[in-house]
């Protein structure tokens, strides 16, 4: 990429969140999906704008890797994945897939942070 095109843009960090109906790895991959995709179509990104996701998970799920999920639906081959357990804490959602996008964003545009289902009380400001 060229330094004028690196410089019109921003690299941004996009949360989000869902959850799963279970501990399926249908319900993981409907829920990775599902994320993936409003990540994408909120924020108006091309998917080979995508740098990297980081996907945690809280001890409830262990079905599949998210990473595969989203590898295999959106074509993001060249996208840098990590998958890891999200820390325990009492009370927390059940069933919680989380996720933190390294993008490279135009930069007028405003991030949205997708937080979906019942992770959407997460961070009711952002939904």
């Amino acid at each position: 990429m060229s330094k004028d095109y690196l410089n019109s843009k921003n690299l941004t960090a996009i949360r989000g969140a869902t959850t799963s109906s279970g501990n399926t790895f249908k319900e993981i991959e409907n829920s990775v999906v599902e994320l993936i995709d409003q990540l994408i179509v909120r924020n108006s990104l091309d998917p080979k704008m995508i740098l990297s996701i980081t996907f945690t998970v809280t001890r409830d799920l262990d079905a599949c890797f998210p990473a595969s999920i989203a590898r295999k639906y959106f074509g993001l081959d060249s996208v840098s994945f990590l998958d890891c357990q999200q820390m325990y804490v009492p009370n927390d959602v059940d069933f919680c897939i989380r996720l933190m996008a390294l993008v490279i964003s135009p930069t007028s545009s405003s991030i949205k942070h997708p937080y979906l289902r019942g992770a959407s009380n997460l961070r009711t400001d952002r939904c």
